[in-house]
């Protein structure tokens, strides 16, 4: 009988400071494949209440699965005393702040913190570089994109806009992705020299690093697979046989993705079209890409998507319906982790617990059984409520 063992990253603590997008993602990736994931919140009227409200205020933040909260107000000096009580047994802390914040604003200087533990990592994940013209400025996304380079091409062509692909590229894949690989990166390293490290993420960098075919693949001349103006490509929506096409149902889709000969000849045969395809030319031929665009609109608006996709299943055409997330939903997908470890696999993502339905967090809810778990710590005994914040407890003057 083969069994399984815990999550890899199972015993490691995460202090994680209250940030949106980003920041929680890198967090939630590391609470689902076991850390022990505590965020520290701004406190408010009803965080770590005596009598809790029955229906308190969660922040914005939905990535908040496995995890558990506590409130501290920095600028209350037993406040800072209690989050530094907690340095020396933690593993990871991530900065989500602008430059400057985490040592200026908080006072707490990486230097001030792997003092206290050698073995800390320090994730710090901002926006824009930590050097630069853009360091101190504010930003979103799609700024973030803009200056990488890479938004520019992405989208449809001239003279429409460039199109940024929601806030997935940025905060996600080039932000809190790339910042959990840099932890885990630092965590292998410390399992070697025995030290924790600061690990700097920014989501222009993890953008442009994600877009290294492109960026490289504009300067192959006429070999180049992006050589042609921003949505004129065989990637970005510029091939026809590399698209979208509208079914009967108008608002449902299919996405072909037939690139190689033997799929492209699957395709035409499904579609229908192998005679009128022949008579159009290569298809290489970029000449001949505006008419075979108009031929496989036509097609595909001849059938409702349920009936292509009876035409395609189980065949090589690269050719699929563009699912909704409520179709998804309504059929009992299952989201799973990033990725499946065989001996040590990811905890499960419940359909209720961050599958379809996201649970925000409310500050301090949870947290103090984590202090308990953590360093035996109880309330009154090590620390006290003051204004909806934990303060620590001087425990030599009791």
């Amino acid at each position: 009988m083969s069994t399984t063992a815990p999550p890899p990253l199972t015993g490691l603590r995460v202090l994680e400071f209250a940030g949106l997008a980003p920041g929680p993602f890198c967090g939630l990736l590391l609470a689902d494949h076991g850390a022990t994931v505590l965020r520290i919140d701004l406190p408010t009227a009803s965080s770590h209440t005596d009598t809790p409200n029955p229906n308190p205020t969660p922040t914005p933040d939905l990535l908040t699965r496995h995890k558990t909260s506590i409130a501290l107000n920095l600028k209350d000096p037993s406040s800072r005393t209690l989050l530094l009580s907690l340095i020396p047994t933690t593993d990871i802390l991530i900065d989500p702040f602008r430059p400057g914040v985490l040592e200026t604003s908080l006072h707490l200087p990486p230097a001030l913190l792997q003092g206290l533990n050698p073995r800390l990592i320090i994730a710090r994940l901002t926006g824009f570089r930590r050097d630069g013209k853009y360091s101190a400025m504010a930003g979103h996304d799609i700024n973030y994109l803009a200056v990488s380079g890479v938004l520019s091409q992405l989208g449809p062509k001239w003279p429409a806009a460039p199109s940024p692909p929601v806030n997935i590229l940025g905060d996600f894949a080039g932000g809190g992705m790339a910042c959990f690989a840099g932890i885990v990166l630092a965590l292998v390293g410390r399992g070697v020299g025995g030290r924790g490290q600061v690990v700097e993420a920014n989501m222009v960098d993890g953008v442009a690093y994600l877009g290294t075919m492109v960026r490289l693949g504009k300067r192959m001349g006429g070999k180049g697979v992006f050589r042609a103006a921003r949505g004129e490509n065989l990637l970005d929506g510029g091939c026809p046989y590399y698209a979208c096409y509208e079914c009967r149902d108008r608002g449902r889709y299919m996405a072909v993705g037939a690139l190689e000969e033997r799929f492209w000849r699957v395709l035409v045969k499904g579609l229908g079209v192998e005679d009128e395809v022949r008579g159009l030319g290569r298809r290489e031929d970029r000449a001949t890409w505006e008419a075979l665009r108009r031929l496989f609109e036509r097609k595909f608006r001849e059938m409702t998507r349920v009936e292509w996709e009876r035409v395609f299943d189980g065949t090589d055409a690269c050719c699929t319906p563009v699912l909704e997330q409520e179709e998804l939903e309504e059929a009992g997908y299952e989201q799973r982790a990033v990725v499946t470890l065989k001996d040590t696999p990811a905890l499960e993502i419940g359909a209720n617990d961050g599958g379809w339905v996201g649970r925000g967090l409310s500050p301090g809810e949870g947290g103090e059984k984590t202090l308990q778990d953590w360093m035996g710590w109880k309330r009154d005994r090590d620390y006290r409520v003051e204004k909806g914040g934990l303060v620590k407890v001087d425990t030599a003057k009791l």
